[in-house]
């Protein structure tokens, strides 16, 4: 086999270019690697937020507040209030 021909096989094997198939894994390989690092951080920020006193389910519970849009948590918020007023909470 030519060298031509060999890097031809190298870069595209059946229709897909190796190198740039390579390439996309490898990448999402080292985001989840620091996936896995940003998850360990978050579990030492709430075993600290723990040890210090706070309640990690409420702490995750405004966490998940914070990044809803402003009108979906007042409407949210309504909708709960209405139903506990409704079962006489």
């Amino acid at each position: 086999m030519s060298q031509t021909a060999a890097k031809q096989d190298d870069t595209e094997v059946g229709g897909i270019a190796a190198d740039r198939l390579r390439s996309i894994i490898e990448r999402v390989e080292r985001l989840e690697e620091e996936k896995k690092a940003l998850s360990s951080d978050i579990k030492d920020i709430m075993a600290e937020a723990k040890s210090a006193g706070f309640d990690v389910k409420v702490i995750r519970e405004i966490i998940r507040i914070r990044k809803q849009e402003p009108a979906d948590v007042e409407e949210h918020e309504t909708l709960l209030d209405l139903y506990r007023r409704a079962l006489g909470m």
